[in-house]
């Protein structure tokens, strides 16, 4: 029986083509390969008689990193807002490490690891600097590439996240939510599970028919390389996302504020039932006078989904910001 989903992404792979963006592997280092989709002027086209380089032509506009959360790839995470930044930004996103195309064989499963790996593919690309946008467990790597990369992240984006998952927020988050655990919500192995997913993720019922969940499953919850999507369920990728879900919890003990040099703007959902609005309001105060909110009505969880139009004009008015303070200084 064909795959609903499955037949959509080969479209969706030409309408992100379209919007400015082609697919790109990048080894990391031997063992560790990452896929970004990048812009399309950056891919080298050599005239005839030239030979071919292998690094791509450095981004010739501001570059805006797009870190997807832990449900699905980049290219899904971010549809609504690659063509609405191509214009004015050279727009980079990234397959976090056993998502999408990208694997490694170390066994370091830490947002640490994941930011580091992210930024090498991004330096490997030519990237300099860079505004980083994350979602969800996107916006934890994306706090560890500000925190650690300071000369490479210019400004962060932070929807739907935290600074890090200490074990009794994420005791707490999973008793107010009634998981018994991270991989239980954010793994599902049924339609019922993803349904659950979906109404803690959304602020508005979302409804589909019980077949293109079923879809949804198989596709998004699968192993694939680039070009070639499998239906089959590969169960090492499970265990090894399950992994990153425990390499996610801290002990509050081993828990510290950053001092970011950076602008970081928390632009969130206000019905977010996973991260709550009082969670980003929390944040904004600890990081102290260079940190900014934006809360979004009517939104939850998914917020870039539920309200892109809102979402993009937020961030594309936050993005202009940051050209301003550079023209001034």
């Amino acid at each position: 029986m064909v795959n609903l989903v499955a037949v959509q992404k080969p479209l969706m792979n030409r309408l992100m083509k379209m919007a400015g963006v082609t697919p790109h592997t990048v080894q990391i280092q031997p063992g560790t390969v990452m896929n970004f989709w990048i812009p399309n002027e950056t891919i080298n086209k050599p005239k005839k008689g030239q030979p071919v380089t292998t690094s791509p032509p450095k981004p010739d506009k501001p570059v805006v990193v797009l870190v997807h959360g832990f449900a699905a790839e980049g290219m899904v995470t971010w549809q609504f807002q690659i063509g609405s930044l191509a214009k004015n930004y050279s727009v980079y996103v990234p397959d976090l490490l056993f998502f999408g195309g990208s694997v490694t064989d170390s066994p370091d499963r830490s947002p640490t690891f994941q930011a580091e790996c992210l930024t090498k593919g991004l330096k490997n690309l030519g990237v300099e600097r860079c505004t980083v946008v994350g979602f969800s467990y996107g916006g934890m790597v994306a706090f560890k590439m500000a925190e650690l990369y300071p000369d490479t992240v210019s400004a962060a984006v932070v929807s739907g996240s935290i600074l890090a998952m200490t074990d009794s927020i994420s005791d707490a988050t999973l008793s107010s939510l009634g998981f018994s655990s991270s991989s239980e919500l954010l793994l599902p192995t049924s339609v019922k599970g993803l349904k659950a997913l979906l109404k803690v993720a959304a602020h508005k019922k979302l409804w589909f028919p019980d077949r293109l969940h079923k879809d949804f499953l198989e596709v998004c919850f699968t192993f694939y390389e680039p070009g070639h999507y499998s239906l089959h369920v590969m169960f090492n990728n499970r265990k090894e996302r399950g992994e990153l879900l425990e390499g996610l919890i801290v002990s509050n003990k081993d828990t510290f504020i950053p001092s970011f040099p950076q602008r970081i703007h928390l632009l969130w959902g206000e019905n977010d039932q996973i991260f709550k609005v009082e969670h980003a309001q929390n944040m904004r105060e600890q990081l102290g006078g260079k940190a900014t909110f934006r809360g979004l009505k009517k939104a939850g969880h998914l917020v870039h989904l539920e309200r892109p139009c809102a979402y993009n004009r937020c961030l594309k008015q936050f993005l202009s910001s940051l050209k301003e303070d550079e023209a001034n200084n």
